[in-house]
């Protein structure tokens, strides 16, 4: 009954903010977007502009000591994405509470393509991402108290650990590490789950992602969304949610590369496997059994990805990993993927496809 419900919300949310488009974009009287000033808009991208970015030495040679040991010969083509932010991209993951023909139509135009074309079957979901193989960035949106925004701007290998998760509609879903909030708003883009918990031990971020949630889901749907700002590895709700996601602190090496607080970042580094153990333990006490969780980082780093999932198999005889190869397959013509891993599967940037890192790994709790 509650999920009928939400579909019912979800009809009249398309009709009453379907007329209602402003932001960047030019408007006529009716709220409409103007498809003229929308071309303009998308017209060429954005020409690329030099980031003025200062490398962290101190990163960086971390990374160079650590790095060629776990990747060999690869880490220097990924290195080379990683220093360059005028190569990164970002994909546009459309807003199903705000659909824009115009926008999709733009999109397509410009060389972009549905992340999820190369999906069929039952793992085809209807969220709506689109990247482009061609350099191209949208402007973002500026939030508006009360207004939906029409896209969130995205590293496309997010979307990995959420098609992971496979959200259902009626699921009880945890998302235990969720600020900013992309996969928040990706996992309310493929389903309407009976309950989304979002969660986020740090205060400041929480903030953040609570404006993200009201930019992107509309106010009928409060009572379906919670945010907490509570310590995930003691979180404390044993056996209650059918799916959880660990989007766990990490690295994080595309921001730590050109961090300007880089001495304590490299502290932090050491203690992150601990941490992100404890996360992941105490996810799998939070999902039902038979439940399912999804553990993801977006470093390159070994310890910090095989090695805690390795941990906590070895350690709980109670789950047991998931096989993603399909998942993954049907994903490569998007993503380069690192080989020989025994645990999970992670994307590594290359020039023409400069998505990542992002490793992700699928649990599931047998008893």
């Amino acid at each position: 009954m509650h999920v009928i419900c939400l579909r019912c919300r979800l009809s009249r949310t398309f009709i009453k903010f379907g007329i209602f488009r402003k932001y960047s974009w030019g408007v006529d009287q009716t709220g409409e977007i103007k498809v003229e000033s929308l071309q303009r808009q998308c017209s060429g991208g954005v020409e690329r502009q030099p980031l003025k970015k200062q490398i962290s030495k101190i990163v960086l040679s971390q990374f160079d000591q650590q790095y060629p040991k776990e990747l060999g010969d690869l880490w220097e083509s990924i290195r080379s994405v990683l220093l360059c932010p005028n190569s990164w991209q970002y994909a546009v993951l459309l807003n199903r509470f705000n659909v824009s023909l115009d926008l999709k139509k733009c999109l397509c135009s410009k060389g972009y393509v549905p992340l999820q074309s190369t999906i069929s079957g039952h793992q085809k979901n209807p969220l709506e991402c689109f990247v482009s193989k061609t350099f191209s960035r949208f402007p973002s949106q500026k939030h508006h108290p009360g207004v939906l925004k029409q896209y969130y701007l995205l590293g496309a290998a997010s979307v990995l650990p959420v098609l992971a998760l496979e959200p259902q509609n009626g699921d009880r879903i945890l998302d235990m590490c969720s600020a900013p909030g992309g996969k928040s708003i990706a996992i309310m883009q493929a389903a309407l789950p009976g309950h989304l918990h979002c969660n986020d031990q740090n205060s400041c971020r929480v903030k953040r992602l609570k404006e993200t949630l009201e930019s992107f889901i509309p106010s009928c749907f409060n009572d379906a969304v919670t945010v907490s700002n509570l310590d995930g590895r003691c979180f404390g709700a044993e056996e209650t949610f059918d799916k959880v996601l660990v989007d766990a602190p990490c690295s994080n090496d595309r921001s730590w590369l050109f961090s300007r607080d880089a001495q304590t970042h490299i502290r932090q580094r050491w203690h992150l496997p601990t941490l992100q153990i404890q996360l992941l333990r105490s996810a799998i006490n939070s999902v039902r059994p038979g439940g399912t969780v999804v553990y993801s980082t977006c470093t390159l780093s070994r310890a910090e990805n095989e090695n805690v999932v390795a941990t906590v198999l070895s350690s709980c005889d109670k789950v047991e990993l998931i096989d993603l190869n399909s998942l993954i397959a049907s994903m490569s013509v998007h993503f380069c993927y690192a080989p020989g891993l025994h645990i999970g599967h992670l994307i590594i940037p290359e020039n023409s496809r400069p998505w990542g890192p992002m490793y992700v790994a699928k649990l599931k709790k047998l008893h």
